[in-house]
């Protein structure tokens, strides 16, 4: 049991080490720039079911997870995630004052 417990914390630590605010702020801010959170929930949720059921697939998981093409991968996504998430930002900033001030007259 204990030992189940401590690869799914690993799996979770490998799948959530992402960006430094990624440990800071809820899923469910608003200004999060991190997509990459409920997937990473739903894995960890996987991976503990699976894990109950047979160990040794489990530890499969943990194994694919850690290959590098996974981390790659994952890393890529995040990367680009996040350039996606500041320029979404930046535009709903620039249409916020464009609102207040040519449709306000702010």
């Amino acid at each position: 049991m204990l030992q189940s417990r401590a690869l799914v914390i690993a799996l979770i630590l490998l799948l959530s080490t992402t960006l430094p605010e990624v440990h800071s702020k809820s899923v469910f801010e608003k200004d999060r720039r991190d997509w990459l959170v409920i997937p990473d929930a739903i894995a960890a949720y996987i991976y503990e079911t699976v894990n109950k059921m047979s160990p040794k697939v489990g530890q499969f998981l943990v194994d694919a997870a850690q290959t590098p093409v996974v981390v790659v991968t994952r890393n890529f996504l995040i990367r680009e995630t996040t350039k996606l998430s500041i320029l979404a930002e930046q535009l709903m900033e620039k249409i916020k004052n464009l609102w207040y001030t040519r449709v306000l007259g702010y």
